[in-house]
């Protein structure tokens, strides 16, 4: 196990750890003259502490309770451990612990209570990795990462200890950027970024790029923190990324611009914006004293703190080195005391200077905003302005008033109109219905103080409405209004750089009268302040269908709805632009992938109405490369499906404490450590199966987790038999991996809102539980890294659990029916038999809740016919038998038996090397169904004929001879014996005749006709041997036909059709829907409500990874079927990258 310092060297004291300034020259009045090294905040911004490395100096400011202005020093002295050491990085709590990391070749982490100097502050588990990171979030807890885990401790302070309650393992590859007080951990990874909440343990990828940004990176953990900034507020994040400043828009989940900073118009245009710009300002802060050069950019330098220096401008060095920002302050040394300034003036002077400045580009340009390319990092778009994020920063939730105070006055004043205006600041709208009968939108401009306007845009709906149709009207502000007319609700948008006006919302419902509309209106607007989605009336209007299609913001919100409406309303045009916009977006952008969503989220419509796009869509998004990185593991499978995301090893505390205690005798008592170890041995020798088994579990669910598996042998022998053993018996082979992104984004998630009691009765399905029976899916390697990530994730343990149940089902009723009673109690099989009801009941709840999701489907399921009469049949038994205390009916006890067999023989179908030939068993009795109908049917009337021939005419009896002539008289046809005289001559008159039966003419009744058919079939004639063929010419002729049309003809075509519909059949296909049906009804029926929406079990995006050499091979066999789009880019690339050539002239590779 590896190792790690968290504490103050015992050997230390107080003097050697740290000193009081009192014992040294230090000026408090003029601390390190102003020039800290380092600072640091308290989460709740309550205490602040500086470092200068000069000395190894700490001073602490106290900065809850004080206005604006020059602060007074509150605690000051020097740190004594550190020595010739480097101090990395540090860290205060709001009750002034401080806790730093330090060292020359390792670092090491120190804990000081600045309130009690003499106290030494510990934490438990003596970990030896290296602490790279501390910090301290809202709740006062510390956070420390110490690759690859994050420890999370209360600051609650025990016998001078502090006790952690989680721990978290960060994904391989992956590199912390910071952690930030509200428990957001940015990490870095294969040139992409994430963010993960350690609260709710969900995680998100908010940046990637295809090209690596750093091609020699050798150090990615110096590099993340030396190279990456962040900042983020409620809706938006901005990084700082080497040159870039990216803009991720959160309840999106997309990028929505991308900033050069050496691009100044653009950065300028930004920094304008008032929602950008305080989340700008911290991450320009560094650029000002050699990036950001200019007249506006030193106007921004000079005012936004310049009130602290009335004569002099502020050094670039402050801006650098001497400043701090959080949510709500800006903290900064700009003489030798430490001030305190409000954010919020710091932001209203800048933009003060924005609205103020007026560069050479803007007076020799009317358009303010300039062309501002390269919004996204593939630079294939370009847009003339910031308008775009306007647009995405819009919210209408954000205007609760206005719109509340919209539909009010029009309740009070409700009036039809053909013309209404409203006026802005400096803009006024006015919407008039024409004489057309069309919508008519100007926007004017104010002129000069005598109320003159300029028309700067107009925009004319092309839908034509009578009559006076406009109700109301509102400003959101001047670029945003939102319009009630009879017909229903509308938010238009004015783009002032391009001098457009384009629809952002509509939600369709007639407003006829004011009795009507106030019907209506509570009816559709339960709550004023909240927009619902658009109905699918509104996409009967083509103007928002196309403003939805061409904004991709639109698209995001509102995609789902119109798929919907497209496919409701066949709409095969409209469902094809909406798909190709949706590929497009993707394939412009990969980090676009929630576009992919509103098609997966639909996939269940497809798949009834055009189930020719999900084949489509399959070949679409094929080998969505995730990471264009190899990696080469030997624990790694081909198709072996994960997610990123934090491991959760809270479970793990008392290992952890174990190896703790371990290292502690390791490096202090050897002789007691080995003692020790012999004792484990001797002890687990004997129980050796039990101990690996038990072991196996803990690890399984993360009781126990292994540190370091190159750990001394010696010092931990619990674990490290183990492994041994494992490591020997592993089958594992180095390989070389790429990763995949599933291109089936929230396929497998379920709807967030859900009613508990309803979900048991019927639950709510998700995507993949509505499309299991589609082949297309399966077909690619998506679809079976779908199913190998839900059957490893919980799919096979539910399965072994049902299956461990049904086990208990099925030995309790054999044992109770098949032991002999002189070696059974009656007591115990009583018990046996109630225990048979029980467990069968069980079973047969989760069969009738299926039942009543969709009876339907269960119909159709020839498994689930069969599953029924396996449960219900020994409950029947079990019920008689315990009723009348004696089994009499044995033909049911027999059937009840068999059918349990088969139904535990069934339970192997979820098993590769069983469950195909199951598959083949379904699959091809579906193909061949109608045939066997055909042959069912021409036996019953081959049947049918032989009774009509063979059936006795007149009227006899079992019971008692009946003498005739009639030949198919049973007693005609019964077995004789005749007395042979001794002249040999026979006596007419049988001397002993055998009793007939049913089956001496199975002719008599049509039902043994049919069996006596079927007995032909298989090549038993003994059923027609009993009649002369010469006396009986129709006999002959039905015997011949039958046998040249049913057992050469038609069962020699069966077998034909047969091997013609195995080959036919892609049978690991069937096996792949199989398993999903099973997985299925897993997640339905034997799941809770609640488990359905754990992330890590139903998460939005899954990747997998794939061996290189398979992926290679499965190119070229895609190539070589014309399945592969050699022109498509992303194709090109992962061609290129797996050394893969095409020769298209010869077709071949």
């Amino acid at each position: 196990m590896e190792e790690f310092s968290v504490k103050i060297d015992d050997k230390n004291d107080k003097d050697d750890d740290v000193q009081d300034d009192d014992d040294d020259d230090f000026d408090s009045d003029k601390p390190f003259n102003g020039k800290p090294t380092m600072m640091e905040v308290s989460p709740n911004e309550k205490y602040l502490v500086a470092y200068n490395k000069e000395d190894n100096s700490i001073l602490g400011w106290s900065i809850e309770n004080h206005d604006e202005g020059p602060l007074k020093l509150d605690i000051n002295f020097k740190l004594r451990d550190i020595g010739e050491g480097t101090l990395y990085q540090m860290c205060v709590s709001d009750d002034k612990k401080l806790v730093y990391t330090y060292g020359i070749h390792k670092t090491k982490l120190a804990i000081h209570d600045m309130m009690d100097r003499d106290r030494k502050i510990t934490v438990d588990c003596d970990f030896t990795d290296r602490c790279d990171y501390c910090t301290f979030n809202l709740k006062g807890e510390l956070i420390l990462y110490c690759d690859p885990y994050i420890y999370i401790y209360p600051t609650k302070t025990k016998r001078n200890k502090w006790k952690y309650k989680r721990m978290y393992e960060i994904p391989l590859y992956f590199m912390p950027i910071s952690i930030s007080p509200k428990d957001k951990l940015y990490l870095y990874s294969n040139n992409s970024i994430y963010e993960w909440d350690l609260n709710t343990e969900k995680g998100v990828k908010i940046f990637g790029n295809d090209k690596e940004i750093n091609p020699n990176l050798e150090d990615e953990l110096i590099y993340s923190k030396d190279n990456i900034q962040i900042s983020r507020n409620e809706n938006l994040v901005c990084i700082k990324i080497d040159s870039k400043i990216i803009v991720y828009m959160i309840d999106l989940e997309i990028q929505v611009a991308s900033l050069d900073i050496n691009y100044d118009i653009q950065l300028r245009t930004f920094v304008k914006h008032p929602v950008l710009c305080p989340l700008l300002f911290p991450l320009l802060l560094s650029l000002f004293k050699n990036k950001l050069k200019g007249e506006f950019w030193d106007e921004c330098k000079g005012k936004s703190l310049g009130h602290l220096k009335q004569s002099d401008q502020l050094s670039k060095e402050f801006f650098q080195n001497y400043i701090q920002v959080t949510d709500d302050y800006v903290f900064g040394f700009p003489d030798e005391n430490l001030w305190k300034i409000d954010l919020k003036e710091v932001i209203s002077n800048i933009l003060n200077v924005c609205s103020s400045f007026k560069n050479s580009d803007e007076s020799n340009n009317n358009n303010s905003d300039e062309i501002i390319e390269n919004w996204y990092f593939d630079k294939k778009e370009t847009y003339k302005s910031c308008d775009r994020l306007n647009l995405l920063l819009f919210n209408p939730y954000a205007y609760p008033d206005v719109i509340k105070a919209l539909f009010h006055e029009t309740i009070s004043n409700f009036e039809y109109k053909n013309k209404l205006e409203v006026f802005g600041n400096l803009k006024k709208w006015k919407v008039i219905i024409n004489n057309m009968g069309e919508i008519e939108l100007q926007v004017f401009k104010k002129l000069n103080d005598i109320n003159e306007w300029k028309l700067i845009c107009k925009m004319v709906e092309p839908e034509s409405i009578e009559g006076q149709s406009l109700v109301g009207i509102k400003l959101f502000d001047n670029s945003n209004i939102i319009i009630l007319t009879i017909w229903g609700v509308f938010i238009y948008h004015f783009n002032e750089n391009n001098k457009f006006i384009s629809l952002i919302y509509h939600y369709e419902i007639y407003l006829y009268d004011e009795e009507g509309f106030l019907r209506d209106y509570k009816k559709a607007f339960p709550d004023p302040a909240i927009l619902p989605l658009p109905n699918s009336k509104s996409f009967r209007s083509d103007i928002w269908v196309s403003s939805i299609k061409n904004n991709k913001e639109l698209m995001l919100k509102y995609g789902v709805e119109l798929l919907k409406f497209a496919i409701r309303k066949r709409k095969p045009e409209l469902i094809d632009e909406v798909y190709e916009k949706c590929i497009t977006y993707f394939k412009e952008e990969r980090n676009n992938r929630m576009f992919l969503s509103i098609i997966t989220s639909i996939m269940p419509s497809l798949n009834e109405y055009y189930p020719e796009y999900i084949e489509r869509y399959s070949l679409d998004t094929l080998m969505i490369t995730y990471s264009s990185i190899y990696n080469t593991k030997d624990d790694e499978l081909h198709l072996d499906s994960f997610q990123y995301e934090m491991f959760n090893l809270s479970k793990s505390i008392w290992w952890a404490k174990y190896n703790a205690f371990m290292n502690q005798l390791y490096k202090d008592h050897k002789k007691i450590l080995w003692i020790l170890n012999v004792i484990q041995i001797l002890i687990i020798l004997p129980i050796f199966p039990i101990y690996f088994a038990t072991l196996y579990m803990l690890m399984e669910f993360d009781f126990i987790i292994v540190y370091d598996k190159k750990v001394d042998k010696y010092r931990d022998i619990f674990s490290s038999l183990y492994f041994s053993v494992y490591n020997f018996f592993s089958n594992y082979k180095n390989s070389s991996m790429i990763y995949f992104t599933n291109p089936y984004i929230k396929f497998i998630t379920y709807p967030k809102d859900y009613n508990w009691f309803l979900e048991l009765i019927k639950p709510q399905p998700s995507p993949f539980v509505e499309t299991t029976m589609n082949r297309d899916i399966y077909k690619t390697w998506d679809g079976e890294a779908i199913i190998n990530f839900k059957w490893n994730t919980y799919g096979k343990y539910y399965y072994a659990f049902i299956w461990i149940l049904f086990m208990a089902f099925l030995g309790c009723f054999t044992i109770a029916a098949t032991t002999p009673q002189q070696y059974i109690d009656d007591n115990i099989q009583k018990q046996l038999l109630v225990a048979s009801v029980i467990l069968g009941f069980i079973h047969l709840i989760f069969e009738i809740r299926q039942i009543i999701y969709d009876a339907n489907k269960w119909i159709r399921d020839f498994w689930n016919m069969f599953d029924v009469i396996a449960y219900v049949l020994p409950i029947y038994t079990s019920i008689i038998w315990l009723q009348t205390n004696e089994m009499n009916t044995i033909p049911l006890l027999s059937f009840s038996c068999l059918f349990l067999d088969i139904k535990f023989l069934l339970f192997f179908r979820a098993i590769e090397y069983f469950g195909v030939y199951f598959a083949i068993i379904i699959s091809v009795a579906q193909q061949i169904i109608s045939f066997l109908v055909v042959l069912f049917i021409i036996i019953i009337s081959f049947a049918h004929a032989f009774y009509i021939l063979l059936i006795p005419r007149t009227p006899f009896s079992f019971d008692e001879r009946t003498n005739n002539n009639d030949p198919n008289n049973p007693w005609n046809l019964a077995s004789s014996f005749n007395l042979i005289s001794e002249d040999g001559s026979v006596n007419p008159n049988p001397y002993i005749i055998q009793p007939p039966n049913g089956n001496t003419n199975m002719f008599v009744d049509f039902r043994t006709s049919l069996f006596a058919m079927y007995k032909f079939l298989t090549g038993d004639s003994s059923a027609l041997s009993n009649w002369t063929y010469v006396d009986n010419p129709a006999l002959a002729i039905l015997i011949v036909l039958f046998s040249l049309l049913i057992v050469v003809y038609l069962m020699n075509l069966l077998i034909g059709l047969l091997n013609n519909a195995i080959e036919k059949d892609n049978n690991r296909v069937s096996y792949l829907i199989q398993k999903a049906e099973i997985l299925a009804e897993i997640e339905l029926f034997y799941l809770f409500p609640y488990q359905r929406r754990w992330e890590t079990w139903f998460p939005e995006v899954i990747h997998y990874s794939a061996d290189v050499d398979k992926v290679r091979e499965k190119i070229k066999e895609m190539i070589k079927n014309n399945e592969w789009d050699i022109n498509d880019e992303s194709k090109k690339n992962l061609m290129k990258q797996l050394n893969i050539q095409h020769f298209t002239n010869k077709n071949t590779l």
